[in-house]
């Protein structure tokens, strides 16, 4: 049940100082800490504000609500109703009086707020949480705080000034303790950063030393792979002319001692063709040649290829048929490869039984190939030496055949490089089970089919997407359409191609790190064509040099804020023919109350958050005007304008110094001799402010030119 404590009637502004007064001292009284106390009364006197402004009068009551533990704050007024109630609390409702701020901001500081209004008046409900040890107030209580509350006198105007001078005293000293805090810890972590640099400037060096010594390696195999190779081929070759009886016959003891040269010359290059893989799969340098092909026909080549190492005719080579496995597409010489090797070491090592190849299709789109076999199998303990590089077992089977030893390291790059995987299951005495693993789709992409663009609604600006995440893709396009545009995904540079070859988009929205390639090459494509087109690049890399150096017109990095996208889209789409105005400040708000004066059917306002940005914007948008706030992080406006007025590109663009500050004489003398005009901020509280941000921006911008070639 609610119980009123407090009711007030607004016939002066003298009453919104008191209510204002009332709100903080029921507060006080109810255990609310110093900073909700302010809350409250400043929500109060906000929204008790409005009600003596606009309806010249009004109401306001206090009361608390033990059931469900809430103070609450009623204002009523027989005003003539706020219009475009939606527009003001959703944030998207410009006036010149800034109607909505007080109900905006009231709405943010309690917690819940409640707004009825009609032609014959508005009530505003809001209210805030009790203190946990409040909650539990029964009927005596409330009595005791009426009483307290019908003893205290309503405080004068001054005395409110003086109360909030002091609540602003003690917040500024709260901040400058919290300062001092801050700098203590970005000293200690100061500290903690050298060490970390000093760590990480040796891990470099010892990465450095690695990777060197890797290159040497790779460049060594690489260069006496190619060096055995060449007499190898030549052994192989006399051996076959010798063999074919080309220079005479011979005799039994003889033809036997040139097959064994002749095998152990194609063992030597069976071994130097892995090692000359295993050289360019650890140098980067083998190529994936992805394509579509089917299990089955892949099944078949291998049979035909692998039978004829069938010298026991108790050991058959088993290719179970495939059944509904999906089309491939990843490099199938490497897959072929990968398996050549699982099948010929079974049939090696498995003196009888069966060698059986299969493969099935997994739940989440990859394929798994098992080569089974009955064979002498392998032991716990030789399980990781078999996938080092010439790692041999020692068995009964291993005298009478020979293996590189290479095989099955070079099968586990090979199916690592394709994405996949390789692991081995075995008993002694009964066999092992090698498995490949691999994703149905190399890379994650599949070969891009023939595309059918939707029916794009005419009139509405495209946007297309680069982006490879298809989550990522349909958020943004959510917030575009929001924003009244249409978006198409591609998730590959290949598919975008195809897709620009067909439709001309408004701006192209890019990551520049997609899972399977960069994109570098096609932002410099898209900009230097005959038709460039507007490009946003949205990309966890923090390169903007490169970024902005590769020709991209805006950057933002990951993760992404929704709004901050939609105005720079805006911006890359704008219509030729509005007048570009620049507002360099890094306050939110200020931006917001300044842009709400200009008219945007003429003007293209941009807005920059610093002056590093504001400077970039400058190069990139050439505005007819620039409004330029005095404090910001980094550089402030005095450091803008030297770098504005330096700039010959950008010198002569007009400067408004639009601020807060009160300017010393040297610094009025400084933006006096750079022609810089000051509008204060304090202006756009008057209530003739929009006429006077229109009549400045005509007077500042009258000579720069319109479509057509005409000056204003």
């Amino acid at each position: 049940m609610t119980q009123q404590l407090h009711r007030l009637m607004l016939a002066s502004e003298r009453d919104v100082v008191s209510a204002r007064q009332r709100g903080r001292s029921i507060a006080e009284a109810l255990g609310f800490d110093h900073h909700d106390q302010i809350r409250i009364a400043t929500a109060v006197s906000e929204i008790a504000r409005n009600a003596f402004r606009y309806a010249k009068g009004g109401a306001v009551e206090f009361a608390v609500d033990p059931d469900a533990a809430m103070f609450r704050v009623g204002v009523t007024d027989t005003g003539g109703g706020i219009p475009h109630l939606d527009q003001v609390l959703g944030g998207g409702y410009k006036s010149s009086t800034g109607m909505g701020m007080g109900l905006l901001g009231t709405k943010r500081l309690m917690d819940e707020f409640n707004v009825a209004t009609t032609p014959a008046g508005t009530s505003v409900q809001f209210g805030k949480s009790l203190p946990a040890h409040r909650r539990g107030m029964d009927g005596s209580d409330l009595q005791k705080l009426q009483g307290v509350l019908a003893r205290q006198h309503p405080a004068t105007a001054v005395e409110e000034l003086q109360t909030q001078n002091r609540e602003l005293m003690k917040t500024l000293n709260e901040l400058r303790e919290r300062k001092e805090e801050l700098l203590q810890l970005n000293s200690e972590l100061q500290d903690t950063n050298r060490g970390v640099v000093a760590l990480y400037a040796e891990l470099d060096e010892r990465a450095d030393y690695l990777r060197r010594a890797s290159e040497l390696k790779t460049s060594f195999l690489s260069n006496m792979s190619h060096e055995f190779r060449t007499p190898l081929n030549s052994i192989v070759a006399l051996t076959r002319m010798l063999l074919d009886r080309m220079d005479g016959e011979l005799n039994g003891d003889q033809e036997q001692q040139v097959r064994f040269i002749q095998r152990s010359a194609r063992e030597l290059s069976e071994m130097v063709d892995d090692l000359l893989d295993l050289a360019k799969v650890e140098a980067g340098r083998l190529e994936v040649k992805a394509k579509s092909f089917r299990v089955d026909e892949l099944f078949g080549a291998l049979r035909g290829m692998l039978r004829p190492l069938l010298a026991d005719s108790s050991l058959n080579l088993v290719f179970q048929e495939p059944e509904e496995l999906p089309v491939l597409f990843t490099d199938e010489q490497k897959v072929s490869q990968i398996l050549r090797n699982f099948i010929s070491n079974a049939i090696k090592f498995t003196p009888r039984g069966e060698v059986r190849v299969l493969a099935r299709a997994c739940a989440n789109g990859e394929i798994e190939f098992d080569v089974a076999d009955t064979g002498i199998g392998i032991s716990p303990t030789d399980m990781n030496i078999i996938f080092e590089e010439f790692g041999q077992i020692e068995s009964s089977l291993q005298k009478r055949v020979k293996g590189t030893g290479l095989g099955l390291p070079l099968s586990r790059k090979l199916a690592e490089l394709l994405g996949g995987s390789v692991r081995v299951t075995s008993s002694v005495g009964e066999g092992s089970v090698f498995t490949l693993t691999l994703p149905g789709v190399y890379g994650g992409l599949a070969p891009d089919p023939e595309i059918e663009l939707p029916d794009f609604e005419p009139g509405k600006k495209l946007i297309l997407i680069v982006e490879d995440n298809a989550e990522t893709s349909f958020i943004y396009a959510r917030y575009l359409a929001n924003a009244g545009y249409q978006a198409y995904a591609a998730p590959s540079v290949e598919y975008a191609k195809n897709i620009l070859a067909k439709v001309q988009p408004s701006a192209v929205i890019l990551d520049v790190m997609l899972r399977a390639e960069t994109t570098w090459d096609f932002l410099r494509e898209l900009k230097s064509g005959p038709q460039p087109l507007p490009v946003l690049v949205i990309s966890i890399v923090d390169d903007e040099r490169r970024i902005f150096g590769a020709g991209a017109d805006a950057y933002l990095s990951k993760p992404f804020a929704p709004d901050e996208m939609i105005a720079v889209i805006s911006r890359l789409t704008s219509p030729a023919g509005r007048v570009p105005i620049l507002m360099i400040d890094d306050n939110e708000v200020s931006r917001y109350v300044l842009r709400g004066q200009i008219a945007d059917t003429e003007y293209e306002v941009h807005e920059a958050r610093d002056g590093r940005e504001g400077i970039r914007m400058a190069a990139t948008v050439q505005p007819a005007m620039i409004f330029l706030d005095f404090y910001m992080p980094g550089l402030n406006g005095m450091e803008v304008l030297k770098d504005l007025r330096s700039n010959d590109a950008l010198k002569d663009i007009p400067v408004v110094l639009h601020s807060t500050k009160m300017l010393e004489p040297a610094e009025q003398e400084f933006f006096r001799a750079n022609g810089v005009t000051v509008f204060p901020k304090q202006m756009l509280t008057t209530p003739d402010a929009a006429e006077r941000v229109t009549e400045l921006i005509q007077t500042v911008t009258a000579h720069y030119p319109r479509p057509g070639g005409v000056h204003v």
